[in-house]
């Protein structure tokens, strides 16, 4: 769906109504005009906490989900502050596993948490990896439509409290019908599929891209790229006291790649996936503030990136990772761009196998420096139904430094097999805003 009004000036939704001369009534018929344009969708702002690592010894061990959550949303008003908080129109917030404090519906329960006023409604969304990407979807959709004006939308996941698939209860249907091979129910074993599909994606390729994603969330952090969005979050430990927790948990920036060819492979006896080369399991909350550009303009909003267009699609969930390859080719023909017109690729690193089997299929280089500029999820981490929000967020940035860039990409794979991508562009470049063609 390509969300620009420019494209949409001609299309409207006609419904043509005349009042009756004999009885000065409106038929039920469509007799009389009304048009509704799609309108351009603004990505205004983005936070997130720091991700920790989850267990007993992370940063938010005893805490919960949903105060992550609200944290971002609080942090959001502050940083916005011409936002007056009833000109909110709706809260999605995303969790894998929506049970316990990440259940109860928790777009309405954090939005009410963070002292929103109670006409401020909320709702709950899943799509996995890619729960924080659907949020901004979602509810871009209706700020296109004309049913919002300005939203929230995020995601959370404490794998702390909640391992991934804890508690699920696959139907038995997906086995006895072979609907699904058994490994596509853990996502190490579909990246260890990929590598089978992929022979030239080798564990050394791989391990030599973990070690960079490293190296680049380090330069990022030292270069002061990182700290901007992330809203500090106190914790407390049992005999430790309280502390603030400023900076991201799971990165390890000395890494070599002779400590990755050490590591154990869990998912295969002499496989090539790692923990060196993979995301970590992790805890961590995000939250976007979007508008309308009208309304953004009416309230003196930021700009920073406008929605293009976005796709979803499925794809064998064997081999899930290579979801964002069809998602990115589907996201691209309803935008009218080629994989050339992208400038900066914001691509999530649940394993860098699934990155590079993406790059290879549209024929980018492994170190090609449009790619993860800061890193990515096997350096700062992967919660989950959250990371969507802070590719957006990385991508925002890159485009205030770099106006050269027109267009940029956030995309992932997703579990159970699917793949997500949307298309954003840079209000900082000089021909922003007009038809691509």
């Amino acid at each position: 769906m390509l969300l620009t009004s420019n494209m949409f000036a001609d299309q409207h939704l006609e419904e043509e109504y005349q009042v009756s001369p004999e009885t000065g009534t409106m038929p039920t018929g469509r007799t009389a005009r009304a048009s509704r344009a799609v309108r351009d969708v603004v990505f205004v702002d983005g936070v997130r906490t720091p991700f920790g690592k989850a267990g007993d010894k992370g940063i938010y061990a005893g805490m919960r989900a949903d105060d992550l959550v609200v944290k971002c949303i609080r942090d959001l008003l502050r940083r916005n502050p011409s936002l007056p908080p009833e000109r909110i129109d709706d809260v999605a917030i995303a969790a894998t596993t929506q049970t316990g404090d990440q259940g109860l519906t928790i777009g309405r329960t954090a939005a009410l948490l963070a002292g929103l006023p109670r006409t401020v409604p909320g709702f709950a969304i899943d799509r996995m990896c890619a729960g924080a990407m659907t949020a901004v979807t979602t509810t871009a959709s209706g700020i296109a439509f004309g049913a919002y004006d300005v939203v929230i939308a995020g995601g959370v996941e404490h794998m702390g409290n909640h391992p991934m698939g804890a508690d699920a209860d696959p139907n038995p249907r997906f086995m006895s019908e072979r609907i699904v091979d058994p490994a596509a129910l853990n996502m190490g074993n579909t990246a260890e599929n990929l590598h089978d599909r992929f022979p030239g994606i080798t564990k050394d390729r791989t391990d030599a891209y973990a070690v960079r994603s490293q190296q680049k969330l380090a330069a990022a952090y030292e270069d002061g790229r990182i700290q901007p969005d992330l809203v500090p979050v106190a914790g407390k430990k049992t005999g430790a006291g309280w502390t603030l927790n400023s900076v991201d948990e799971p990165p390890r920036p000395g890494t070599t790649v002779e400590d990755l060819a050490t590591l154990r492979t869990p998912f295969r006896a002499h496989g090539r996936v790692t923990a060196g080369n993979a995301a970590g399991l992790n805890d961590g909350a995000t939250a976007a503030l979007l508008a309308s550009a009208d309304a953004a303009a009416e309230l003196g909003l930021p700009v920073r990136m406008r929605l293009v267009a976005y796709a979803f699609a499925g794809v064998e969930p064997e081999v899930m990772g290579i979801g964002p390859v069809p998602a990115t080719e589907k996201a691209l023909r309803q935008a009218g761009l080629d994989i050339s017109d992208i400038g900066l690729f914001e691509i999530n690193e649940a394993f860098a196998v699934q990155v590079l089997s993406f790059l290879d299929h549209f024929g980018i280089d492994d170190d090609d420096p449009r790619v993860n500029r800061y890193g990515g999820a096997i350096a700062v981490g992967h919660p989950l139904a959250s990371s969507g929000v802070r590719l957006m967020n990385q991508l925002a940035r890159q485009f205030e430094e770099d106006p050269s860039v027109r267009y940029g990409m956030t995309t992932m794979c997703i579990g159970l097999g699917m793949g997500a991508t949307v298309i954003w562009e840079n209000p900082h470049h000089e021909h922003y805003g007009q038809d691509a063609t």
